[in-house]
């Protein structure tokens, strides 16, 4: 068993921020945990809508945030081997398609609104359409949170804080990164299927 007490106070401070994210992450994901729950509760309402087709703006999005992650995933490796250019490259594509990603949320509940005529309140909205706002209005939070975090990222890889292999910063940011991806993946898909 491993003695997480053990090691150099740099090592400790590493092994405290990393298990801070990651309590962190696992309290967000219970929060969509239950926001998502509550979906599947409420589907038993008579005023559930039943013929709701997602956005094409969120299937665009999609396929952003998975490139999004692919540009960081490859931001981070250039930047702890210390190719420099790439890796503000990369870290710069990873922040245009994180911000991409919010606009085209934004045109998905245009959409909502132009085609079939949900709002999120008020008389021409229902219990489905109020969840899918809130849900993904909750992501794009956590994304506007994640874009800040790449933000500091590259504010701190210019000015070459992330030398001589201390990328904690980078470390941290990528997987909190990679973990909002994901959480969209999963909420799409979540909104997909279960109907």
């Amino acid at each position: 068993m491993k003695d997480y007490t053990e090691g150099t106070q740099e090592q400790k401070h590493r092994r405290a921020k990393k298990m801070m994210l990651w309590f962190g992450i696992a309290s967000m994901g219970m929060s969509f945990a239950g926001l998502t729950s509550a979906y599947v509760v409420s589907r038993t309402r008579r005023d559930w809508l039943t013929e709701f087709e997602l956005p094409q703006a969120f299937y665009l999005s999609l396929v952003v945030i998975i490139v999004s992650s692919i540009a960081m995933h490859f931001a981070k490796k250039f930047v702890k081997q210390g190719v420099r250019n790439k890796g503000m490259l990369l870290l710069w594509a990873t922040f245009l398609l994180g911000v991409s990603f919010v606009v085209l949320q934004f045109q998905g509940f245009t959409q909502i609104i132009d085609t079939m005529g949900i709002n999120f309140t008020g008389p021409t909205s229902n219990a489905k359409g109020s969840f899918i706002y809130v849900i993904a209005g909750a992501h794009i939070l956590h994304v506007v949170a994640a874009l800040i975090v790449v933000l500091v990222v590259i504010y701190n890889h210019y000015k070459q804080k992330y030398d001589n292999g201390k990328t904690l910063g980078i470390e941290l940011a990528a997987t909190f990164w990679h973990f909002v991806d994901i959480l969209w993946i999963y909420l799409f898909l979540f909104f997909y299927f279960v109907r």
